[in-house]
């Protein structure tokens, strides 16, 4: 519920449990739900109808569309993005006549610092998604997924490569400059792209670096 001496806000029908932890300036919107043990880092924001269960991790800046469900085991880095409905699991093998529930059932998941997975799709437990990969809009994550990789697809593969701005970047001779940021990135391999640092004042500036950077 909304507490003017917390530094979160919660919507009267969200749900938080005592000994949840949520930091400064997240706001958990209509009907979600956040269970005791998970931690919420600041300046988050949780859609309508958002589940949290216990124990999970979410980092500062994590945006989570309506209809999403964090179950044990999902980890959210800085600035991640997940759309609307699209879903983790969290045990590999279920049953119900064979029940797995237990912390030890559950596999980890993690999505690296601003990612982001698009709506409708569907992170197999078990899977790293790497920092800045982007995953298209109903695809099927069954592998881990290479940094700044741009997925699509059921099973999700590689079509091609992701600015931090979001933009797909276009290669010439294994290196990419982003036509709407600025930001300059070359091939170190097949699954491989990394960052090239740029001049003072070549790109635009993210949540995470200041203009320059």
């Amino acid at each position: 519920m909304a507490d003017e001496r917390k530094p979160y806000y919660a919507h009267p029908t969200a749900v938080v449990d005592e000994g949840a932890e949520i930091g400064a300036g997240t706001r958990v919107w209509h009907f979600s739900h956040v269970s005791a043990g998970a931690v919420l880092g600041p300046g988050c924001s949780l859609g309508q109808n958002v589940f949290v269960a216990p124990r999970v991790t979410v980092g500062r800046g994590v945006k989570i569309q309506n209809n999403v469900s964090l179950y044990e085991g999902v980890v959210l880095e800085d600035y991640a993005f997940c759309g609307p409905s699209m879903v983790f699991t969290n045990v590999r093998t279920p049953r119900s006549a064979f029940p797995r529930n237990t912390s030890a059932d559950y596999a980890e998941t993690r999505v690296k610092t601003g990612a982001s997975i698009g709506a409708n799709a569907t992170i197999v437990c078990g899977t790293t998604v790497g920092e800045w990969a982007f995953v298209a809009a109903g695809a099927v994550v069954t592998r881990d997924v290479p940094p700044y990789a741009l997925m699509a697809g059921v099973p999700a593969r590689r079509i091609g490569w992701a600015c931090e701005c979001g933009a797909t970047l276009r290669l010439a001779d294994g290196r990419a400059a982003c036509g709407d940021c600025g930001r300059r990135y070359a091939e170190a391999g097949a699954d491989t792209l990394r960052r090239d640092r740029p001049a003072e004042g070549e790109v635009k500036a993210s949540l995470l670096e200041p203009a320059g950077g």
